[in-house]
C-alpha cells in the first residue's frame, strides 16, 4: 500500500504535467498549504523567477488575521496575491494547486485571487 506522501507526490506530478500542456507561457500560480499557513507565489518557469509572493505569515496580514489556517485567511492572502501579481505586471496566470483538492481554503484562495484581478 502506498504511503500518504508517495500519493501527495502523484497527484502533484499529474497536476503539473497537465499544467505545462495548457499554461504556454503563462506563469504559474503556486500554491502549498499547511494546517497552520497557507503560501503561494507566482513563479515565471521560463525565467525560473518569482514574480510576486504572498502568505499568511505577511507583517501586513499576520496582526489582521485571527488564524493562518482558516477560509478567511486563505481569502486576505489571495487578495493579497492578486494586488501584488497586477502590480508586477501578471495579469493571466495558470492555476496550480499542487497535490491539493480544489475544495476548502484553495477554492477561497483562488477566488479571491479571480475577484482581485488574475484570470485563469
Amino acid at each position: 500500500m502506498a504511503n500518504t506522501l508517495s500519493l501527495f507526490e502523484r497527484r502533484r506530478r499529474r497536476t503539473r504535467t497537465q499544467l505545462r500542456k495548457v499554461a504556454g507561457e503563462r506563469p504559474r500560480l503556486s500554491v502549498h498549504r499547511t494546517n497552520k499557513q497557507i503560501y503561494v507565489q507566482v513563479i515565471d518557469d521560463v525565467a525560473g523567477k518569482t514574480l510576486a509572493a504572498a502568505s499568511t505569515l505577511d507583517k501586513e496580514l499576520r496582526e489582521k488575521l485571527k488564524s493562518g489556517g482558516n477560509k478567511e485567511a486563505a481569502e486576505a492572502v489571495g487578495k493579497l496575491i492578486a494586488e501584488r501579481a497586477v502590480k508586477a505586471g501578471v495579469k493571466e496566470v495558470a492555476f496550480d494547486r499542487g497535490g491539493f483538492q480544489y475544495h476548502g481554503r484553495v477554492k477561497a484562495l483562488a477566488e479571491a485571487a479571480r475577484e482581485g484581478g488574475l484570470s485563469f
